[in-house]
């Protein structure tokens, strides 16, 4: 197809002060980790939030991987994940030794399960880990009461979900701790980044610890101890405050991103239903309880080949669409661990995410939906 520009899948934003205050650190001199933007950011995202402790790392992958060194989890304990998720869900806990559950996902939301999550949990079962998908929340009121009355840890891997709610509540509020992305592919970003959410103020001085390399150098820079030393296992979690001040100028530009999004989303729904209806294609649903976060748009074909075939059709238009997650539980790494999904692999082989970033303007995403709308002559 000749003659039109590629339509990317996703591009990041720009807000406008990313390179000022970026210059503004290395101006300082101070560009390693826990700078004034990185405390800038954790004291935004605590207030928005109401966390106890917000702590900036290095990515959504080192913030799981800092949850499970606070819980301890080692070789004979079992944790409970989602088989439609990344890959760093559950490869946080399996470099600690865990034995992995997959958890099989609701083909409404493509959240974990919740009515079939007690029948997955053991006497060694130490933690349960919900991932938000697409920013809505899953259903924290029964896991929640599943977790408390088996006396299991909840971690929300909410990648997608920063600013969504679940009864009214943000996620990433729920669990003992949360993690959060700021990939290049997020609402927000720095590039690579994450956040650890710490709910339980108990483990707060020990985040301090792990994501200092395991030292309290934090209590010696707040004059707690005269010399800091080695204490704990850990390692090197923190960004540099270049990366922290690149994030600052998004999230302060935080009400513009989510409302341009949101527009993109509400756009693309309005216009795709009566062809989704026609074809029997599956659009997003968010429950009524749920407030999301406008993170994904996808459509859920009526079958792999017509999934394939979608994506071949905008491929020849110049429009790149994508497939998600391969469900954990089919992987070759997955072989030792167990977890019957049936609904998961129904979602890896009909999902299509549509392109959608905060600077998809009106006239690309009609040519995205024109696209689409002839896929019902051509499917």
């Amino acid at each position: 197809m000749a003659n039109k520009d590629t339509v990317p899948f996703n591009l990041p934003c720009w807000t406008g002060n990313e390179l000022r205050y970026a210059a503004q650190v290395l101006e300082a001199g101070h560009i390693s980790g826990n700078g004034p933007y990185t405390k800038k950011c954790e004291k935004l995202l605590e207030e928005m939030l109401g966390a106890p402790r917000v702590l900036l790392t290095t990515s959504c992958t080192h913030a799981l991987e800092m949850a499970a060194l606070l819980l301890n989890i080692g070789p004979g304990d079992e944790v409970i994940v989602p088989s439609f998720t990344f890959v760093t869900t559950a490869n946080a806990f399996a470099l600690r030794g865990a034995n992995l559950v997959f958890a099989d996902i609701r083909l409404d939301t493509l959240n974990m399960d919740e009515r079939r999550l007690e029948n997955l949990i053991t006497s060694r079962t130490k933690a349960l880990v919900p991932v938000h998908y697409a920013g809505v929340g899953c259903e924290m009121d029964v896991i929640l009461d599943i977790a408390r009355r088996h006396n299991v840890a909840v971690i929300e891997d909410n990648a997608h979900g920063l600013f969504g709610k679940y009864k009214g509540k943000y996620l990433g509020t729920f669990g003992t701790f949360a993690t959060q992305s700021f990939h290049e592919t997020k609402n927000f970003t720095c590039g690579e980044g994450g956040a650890l959410v710490v709910n339980d103020a108990s483990y707060i001085e020990r985040a301090e610890i792990i994501r200092q390399k395991g030292t309290n150098r934090a209590r010696f820079f707040r004059g707690e101890v005269d010399k800091y030393s080695w204490v704990d296992l850990g390692s090197s979690y923190l960004p540099s405050d270049m990366l922290a001040g690149f994030l600052y100028a998004q999230l302060e530009q935080r009400k513009m991103i989510q409302a341009r999004r949101e527009a993109i989303w509400r756009y693309y729904y309005a216009h795709l239903g009566g062809w989704a209806e026609g074809l029997g294609v599956g659009l997003p649903i968010v429950p009524a309880h749920c407030e999301q976060a406008w993170h994904i748009f996808y459509l859920l074909m009526d079958s792999l080949k017509q999934r394939q075939a979608l994506i071949k059709h905008l491929e020849e238009q110049g429009i790149m669409a994508v497939f998600h997650y391969v469900p954990l539980h089919l992987s070759k790494m997955a072989s030792s661990f167990w977890g019957t999904c049936p609904m998961a692999e129904e979602a890896g082989d009909r999902l299509v995410r549509l392109p959608f970033y905060t600077g998809l303007d009106r006239k690309t995403q009609r040519r995205v939906v024109g696209a689409i709308l002839e896929f019902d002559q051509k499917g």
